[in-house]
């Protein structure tokens, strides 16, 4: 009766430890299962955060990027460059906060991306008023060029025509200065030569024979001039031979002078002390050496002008 009894009591226990064992079973069961699905939803969020920080980097990079060409394009165009290079340093910090830090908020980094964005867009508009005012200012550059071209043209030719106007002026000057110098110059008139012999005495003929010249004696008269100044006057005398040439010799007083600009050479020379009042000259040449037969000429000359002639023949 006792085996019997004991039997039953150990069956239950037996039932209880399963049932235990199974209850324990499913919890674990339930717990692994609970833990699983919180693993794979911590790695879904793990990857969206990799993910949104990575989307993030890229949107600074490429405001970044245009930031640099907004700042050289301002740069090219002239403008302010200050505003534009404070938001660069200020991106470049927020790109270091985000790759640095662990617990970023994507939200305000979200925001900031926006306010970036309206910078740009409000930059863009800067940048095509810059554009068009250096439009405006190339055509303005281009105009003033044109305009300055033609006032140097302007300025050039009237420089040319104040140097025409100078130049006939002067001509005109010089022409009328000549005009006076030859009006006041002195005029010789009458213009005789006469022979004269070894013993003193002057003859007055057509012809001379040459063994009886030994001197010649030259009578002229200088004509009233009110333009001639009073004073000294050097009357130069030229005597040309049958052949053109100068008679000439340096021990008896010929010499050069200058006639039109050329160097001239004068038989014999005399000062006279001009009074405008008709005078009469008389000057005594002795060439030292017999005149060969023919026909001479007398020049005078006073001040660069030719003032009178005459002539004689050497028979």
């Amino acid at each position: 009766m006792e085996n019997n009894s004991q039997k039953p009591k150990t069956s239950g226990a037996l039932l209880a430890a399963l049932i235990i064992m199974t209850g324990l079973a499913g919890v674990s069961s339930y717990l692994y299962f609970d833990q699983k699905k919180v693993s794979e939803n911590q790695e879904v969020t793990i990857s969206e955060r990799v993910e949104e920080l990575s989307t993030t980097r890229v949107k600074l990079d490429s405001i970044s990027t245009a930031l640099d060409a907004k700042i050289a394009e301002v740069q090219k165009l002239g403008g302010d460059v200050t505003e534009l290079t404070k938001m660069k340093a200020q991106l470049e910090d927020d790109k270091a906060a985000l790759k640095r830090g662990n617990r970023v908020s994507i939200a305000k980094y979200e925001a900031k991306i926006k306010q970036y964005e309206a910078f740009l867009v409000e930059k863009d508009t800067l940048i095509a008023n810059l554009q068009r005012e250096n439009v405006t200012l190339a055509t303005n550059v281009k105009t003033l060029d044109e305009e300055n071209s033609t006032l140097k043209v302007k300025g050039q030719q009237f420089r040319d025509s104040i140097t025409t106007v100078v130049a006939d002026v002067q001509t005109k000057n010089e022409d009328l200065a000549n005009k006076v110098t030859r009006a006041s110059a002195l005029k010789a008139q009458n213009v005789k030569v006469f022979a004269v012999n070894a013993k003193g005495k002057v003859k007055e003929d057509d012809s001379y024979k040459a063994k009886r010249l030994d001197k010649i004696k030259l009578v002229y008269t200088l004509l009233d001039n009110p333009l001639t100044k009073e004073e000294p006057k050097d009357v130069f005398v030229r005597v040309l031979d049958p052949s053109g040439a100068v008679v000439s010799d340096m021990a008896n007083g010929s010499g050069t002078f200058t006639v039109d600009g050329n160097e001239t050479i004068y038989t014999t020379k005399q000062t006279v002390n001009y009074t405008a009042n008709g005078q009469n000259v008389e000057l005594l040449y002795s060439r030292g050496i017999p005149y060969k037969p023919g026909k001479y000429t007398v020049e005078l000359y006073s001040e660069g002008f030719r003032i009178g002639s005459g002539e004689f023949a050497v028979r």
